[in-house]
């Protein structure tokens, strides 16, 4: 999820996921999958850059959960 403004400065969350494209009107315009359109205050690449940062999170997540798995996928046991 990023957040973003819409144009009269209200906050807004946006899943990255859901986001079809983007769009460098006057105004910065996403279209999501679902084909509603929202225009925010920041820049196209504003935007790009939430999301590269969120999936960047998401995925610095993952690498701390699976090291703490064994190979096969299983909790590694504690040390006696």
């Amino acid at each position: 999820m990023i957040r973003l403004t819409r144009l009269n400065n209200r906050p807004l969350v946006v899943n990255s996921d859901l986001i079809k494209f983007i769009e460098n009107t006057p105004d910065t315009v996403i279209t999501l999958i679902t084909g509603e359109k929202v225009v925010v205050s920041e820049t196209v690449e504003d935007v790009l850059d939430q999301i590269a940062n969120f999936r960047r999170r998401v995925l610095a997540h993952e690498v701390e959960v699976s090291a703490l798995e064994e190979p096969c996928g299983q909790p590694a046991e504690p040390a006696e």
